[in-house]
């Protein structure tokens, strides 16, 4: 919200008649003024449009509705008592003034009706003010209250609260603490009143208008969400809610990722490779003070850092730009960042169906994606996108997932796709894709992702350590199948069933004519034996050689397979698909994810590999 620069509070007011309009009756400006005695004697003319105008935001369960129509009953019993003569006046508004409302015709009846009473007019509205007074009419300006004045909810704060929790006809509580070892505590044994927590929601409601770094982040139908610098309010009153609450929520610890003492591995894949990020944990357990602290460290490796909040609460640097929902939809604010290109964007929080689906959207045009989800389970943060975004895409959104609870982090995934048979099948057609979920640090597979039937099932893998008879076979299988392949890998899935994976052209071998050889190993161990190619890939390897030229990188191949369809891997891990061209060369743009990570590959000298 723009804050404009006011003009000094003037105090020689003593008109015979006022007119006052929304801003000084919702600030209280006007009920100061006549407890001051300033205007004993007067007129206080309210057009009948403010009352209407009033009328109306309380309908919508606006905070400032109410607000206003209680400082006019107020008023008329404080009139009584300083000789104040109070009247309504003025026609109600026409259809076309309400829909021009937005322009400022409700405000130019209001002037008009300030001259035609020849009554001064009374604002707190500045834009207001300088419009009468170019008009030629009587004008004061009061600005809502002096600046810097002291909020009464600040009172309710210590150094270790991290919220504050009032309702009337209870007494007030809140939370103390750290992420982790936090407390409900009372604060007081007496019960706030109605009439207190009105007084605290007008000056949470005043403050939020001029005060830098203050705002209404959402008023309506009995809720208003207000963010007072860095303390977050939430109002709510009836009917939305049973009695009149305020919530008010503050962050106590800005940390550094540094702070969090992550594995340099971790580190290492949030600088180099994790670009689709779920902070999952349960309300409170510090993900937006997590998000916070990785903004800024996107922000220090030189990257264009962006938020999309509601509120916008995020404690972040002022580089940092922090994006609300435009016109209330966070898909249009995607589509304002998508032309800002920014290299990473904190997503805080991500809630309803179409949040997901924007997550997505924006993951899958580039951009850097770090979103904040509410979960009791890490697992649970994925399971949330199943059924709102394709399931062959997950991976390509969600490339990493942080459980982070009791400010701390407490687990790590990473997800990858792959095409196998599913851990506890044995049939190889039952091969089909599959989403592994691993723990990142120790590389265990824990969860698999694929879909069964018409479902979409998410099944944990139960893995237990390795018997002493189980390694004993292994050693034995790896002797035998270190003939074939000397870096040969076995994991046994089950005690009467291992998997042996071996490079793609040794497969064969293995396997023997008639898959003599791998029986003979089974009887040999007694074991069920899966052969699997270490790269997943159902086609044979075929000899490429890279290059480039202009603004493309060249795979090359032998001119008979013009035509055919090539899986490029890097090594062990699936890059894309491509059909051979007819001079038997596949050209992938430079500046494309494709291309830079094929001149990375090459650069670092890993092996680029193809299958046809």
């Amino acid at each position: 919200m723009r804050k404009i620069t006011r003009r000094p509070i003037e105090n020689d007011l003593s008109p015979k008649k006022v007119v006052p309009d929304t801003s000084v009756i919702i600030n209280g400006r006007l009920s100061e003024l006549v407890a001051s005695g300033k205007i004993d004697g007067s007129e206080i003319i309210i057009p009948e449009i403010v009352m209407e105008e009033l009328q109306a935001q309380a309908s919508k369960m606006k905070e400032s509705g109410f607000l206003g129509l209680d400082e006019i009953k107020k008023l008329r019993l404080s009139c009584e008592s300083h000789n104040i003569r109070f009247n309504f006046v003025g026609d109600r508004a026409s259809y076309d003034d309400i829909m021009l409302a937005k322009s400022g015709r409700l405000d130019a009846l209001i002037q008009d009706t300030a001259r035609k009473q020849e009554a001064m007019l009374v604002t707190s509205d500045l834009p207001q003010a300088l419009v009468a007074e170019a008009r030629g009419i009587a004008v004061k300006y009061y600005e809502s209250h002096p600046e810097r004045k002291k909020v009464r909810i600040n009172d309710f704060f210590t150094p270790d609260t991290m919220s504050v929790h009032l309702k009337e006809g209870v007494c007030p509580h809140a939370k103390r603490g750290r992420p982790g070892n936090v407390s409900l505590v009372r604060i007081s044994e007496e019960k706030m009143s109605t009439e207190e927590l009105e007084i605290i929601v007008t000056e949470i409601m005043d403050v939020a208008k001029f005060e830098e770094g203050s705002f209404v982040e959402f008023s309506d139908y009995g809720a208003s969400v207000v963010q007072l610098r860095n303390i977050r309010i939430a109002i709510t009153r009836p009917p939305f809610s049973s009695a009149l609450e305020i919530t008010a929520v503050r962050p106590i610890t800005k940390l550094t990722l540094d702070d969090y003492k992550l594995s340099g591995k971790l580190k290492e894949r949030l600088a180099d490779k994790a670009e689709g990020i779920l902070l999952a944990g349960p309300p409170g357990s510090g993900k937006s003070t997590f998000a916070a602290s990785l903004a800024e460290f996107y922000l220090k490796q030189g990257n264009v850092v962006k938020t999309m909040e509601t509120p916008r609460d995020l404690q972040v640097s002022k580089e940092i730009t922090q994006y609300a929902p435009l016109e209330g939809s966070f898909a249009k604010t995607a589509d304002i960042l998508l032309l800002v290109r920014p290299d990473y964007t904190i997503f805080d929080e991500v809630r309803k169906a179409k949040d997901f689906e924007i997550f997505a959207d924006m993951r899958l045009a580039g951009v850097g994606m770090v979103g904040v989800v509410h979960a009791s389970d890490p697992i649970d943060s994925v399971q949330r996108f199943i059924g709102k975004i394709d399931f062959g895409i997950i991976p390509s959104v969600i490339d990493t997932i942080i459980y982070i609870n009791g400010g701390e982090v407490k687990k790590v995934y990473a997800l990858t796709f792959s095409v196998k048979v599913p851990t506890g099948m044995f049939e190889a057609d039952l091969a089909r894709p599959v989403v592994e979920i691993k723990d990142f640090e120790t590389g265990n597979l824990e969860y698999e992702i694929y879909t069964y039937g018409e479902q979409t099932v998410v099944i944990p893998i139960n893995k237990k350590p390795a018997t002493g008879e189980q390694k004993s076979s292994a050693n034995k299988i790896r002797r035998i199948v270190s003939r074939i392949d000397p870096d040969a890998e076995v994991e046994f899935v089950s005690d009467g069933r291992a998997i042996v994976r071996v490079e793609n052209d040794a497969i064969a071998k293995l396997i023997g004519k008639d898959g003599r050889n791998i029986k003979k190993l089974e009887k040999s161990t007694g074991l069920r034996i899966d052969v699997q190619p270490k790269v997943k890939s159902f086609g044979k390897q075929a000899e490429l050689s890279i290059g480039e030229t202009g603004a493309y990188i060249v795979l090359s191949f032998d001119h008979g397979l013009t035509g055919k369809n090539a899986n490029i891997y890097i090594e062990n891990d699936y890059l894309f698909t491509a059909t051979v061209g007819r001079k038997g060369e596949i050209k992938v743009t430079k500046n494309s994810d494709l291309g830079e990570a094929l001149v990375g590959a090459v650069a670092n000298r890993r092996s680029v590999k193809a299958f046809i």
